[in-house]
């Protein structure tokens, strides 16, 4: 069973947000479109780029143009649609070969999924505002979450965001004006959700029980590369009913285990 959950925010608001808080305006539209590119299944013509983003469509084709131009982006002149290209895999290639959090968080990942029949995640921390897949692991069970290397999610979402609330220093009123942004299937109360931080920050790791997806709980653990707020974290997502059959207290003490390992393995 492969599970999808979308919860970023409408691409255009986003844009919108970027933009205005950018002092390079242009850079946000060229990473705007590079993301759209590498959500869609399919190429995409100018004008549902532009629909998309919010773009007027002459600055859309300006950005495409200079991203096609640096070889990031292809476009078809037959079809007159636009993907991401080739050039894209240098750079992403690069990031993997320095990215020490990846080849170190990569084992304990595999490791786990296959023990407790789980999808394991490595996500990178990006403050308040998001967090991204950089590394997968899929069980080879019926259960899998269509989640992939580069996916994006709010950062206070879910288990991962419990962590980031209980130990990134944030104070209650900017935890609960983007706890409000947030879209879960069985949303809990700020209130309710600010007593599971305080769990959180006590027991070194994250629950979600079926609020972001129903029937399924996510655990997540805090990773440090320095002192300060977390950078990353390693994250369990399985069906609740298989979860307790397999053991969830087991699943909870290897999670943090393998996360108090990485993050030695890292110098935090």
């Amino acid at each position: 069973m492969i599970m999808r959950k979308q919860e970023a925010p409408a691409a255009e608001n986003e844009l919108a947000k970027a933009v205005k808080e950018s002092k390079a305006p242009a850079i946000s539209r060229a990473a705007a479109v590079l993301r759209l590119l590498g959500k869609s299944d399919a190429p995409l013509g100018l004008q549902p780029i532009s629909r998309e983003l919010g773009l007027v469509p002459s600055t859309c084709l300006y950005v495409l143009r200079a991203l096609t131009a640096e070889e990031l982006v292809n476009f078809d002149p037959d079809t007159k649609r636009y993907s991401l290209a080739a050039g894209v895999l240098t750079l992403a290639r690069g990031w993997l070969r320095r990215d020490e959090f990846n080849s170190v968080a990569q084992t304990p990942l595999d490791r786990l999924a296959q023990k407790f029949n789980v999808t394991m995640l490595g996500v990178e921390i990006f403050g308040i505002d998001h967090i991204i897949a950089v590394a997968v692991s899929q069980a080879g069970g019926g259960f899998q979450l269509a989640t992939q290397v580069g996916s994006r999610f709010p950062a206070l979402i879910s288990a991962t965001g419990r962590c980031i609330a209980a130990f990134g220093g944030h104070s209650e009123a900017q935890l609960e004006a983007r706890f409000n942004t947030l879209r879960w299937e069985d949303p809990p109360s700020f209130t309710e959700w600010m007593e599971q931080v305080e769990r959180t920050r006590t027991a070194g790791f994250g629950i979600d029980e079926g609020n972001y997806i129903g029937g399924v709980t996510v655990l997540a653990a805090p990773v440090w590369k320095a002192k300060g707020k977390p950078s990353h974290a390693l994250v369990a997502i399985g069906l609740t009913a298989a979860l307790q059959r397999a053991g969830l207290p087991a699943l909870q003490a290897e999670l943090v285990a393998a996360a108090r390992g990485v993050t030695e393995q890292l110098g935090g």
